[in-house]
């Protein structure tokens, strides 16, 4: 795909001041919040799901969870979880800014593999992980757990700067999303598609299957 073209894609769904706004925060706090591309994907992705009920690791300043609350369910509710209090304080100032009820946003300060286990099985229709890269591996596990079935989990940055893609490369960071990948690929209980939208942002489905 030519340059241009690609940013002709990440921008056909613009965005408005307030993103504008979080994204100045996460670039003062030293934040890389999800591209406008993948941010229209998942609005895109959580209104075709309905949802009703989201988890987001990596709460940042609020820049992918506002483009979540905006294609989720009017009654929806975004569980966002990032280890910064702070991020998430700011993260609280984007979606006060965009006109999120207080109630739709629950933020909780820990790490991701300290809060999934202690959330419900079954319960969500879309898990978006964009924590530790290394931990990614362990995410999908809780997030396999915590969907309904037929719901989503994404993981963003699964192109890693170009990295994932280039077998040279080997750090820890690209060999655990390269192996993420191989991993959801491979596995007949999850559907999956990898979008070169921003930096890749990886999606699975959780496939239904009925009660024996």
């Amino acid at each position: 795909m030519k340059p241009a073209s690609w940013t002709y894609a990440e921008q056909f769904v613009a965005e408005d001041d307030v993103l504008a706004a979080a994204r100045a925060r996460a670039e003062e706090v030293g934040v890389s919040p999800i591209g406008a591309g993948g941010g229209a994907a998942l609005r895109f992705l959580a209104s075709v799901l309905d949802a009703r009920a989201v988890v987001e690791i990596g709460t940042g300043t609020g820049v992918s969870g506002l483009w979540l609350l905006r294609g989720m369910r009017s009654d929806g509710v975004l569980t966002t979880v990032d280890i910064e209090a702070e991020h998430q304080r700011l993260a609280k100032e984007t979606f006060s800014d965009a006109g999120i009820p207080g109630n739709r946003a629950r933020t909780i300060a820990g790490a991701g593999l300290d809060v999934l286990p202690r959330l419900t099985d079954g319960h969500y229709d879309l898990v978006f992980c964009d924590g530790d890269k290394r931990e990614y591996a362990a995410y999908l596990a809780e997030a396999v757990r915590l969907l309904r079935p037929g719901g989503v989990v994404a993981f963003d940055n699964a192109l890693w700067h170009d990295r994932v893609a280039d077998p040279a490369q080997r750090d820890d960071e690209t060999t655990a999303i390269r192996e993420l990948g191989r991993t959801i690929a491979e596995n007949e209980a999850l559907v999956s598609v990898l979008l070169p939208v921003g930096d890749g942002l990886l999606l699975a489905k959780k496939v239904w299957k009925p009660e024996a």
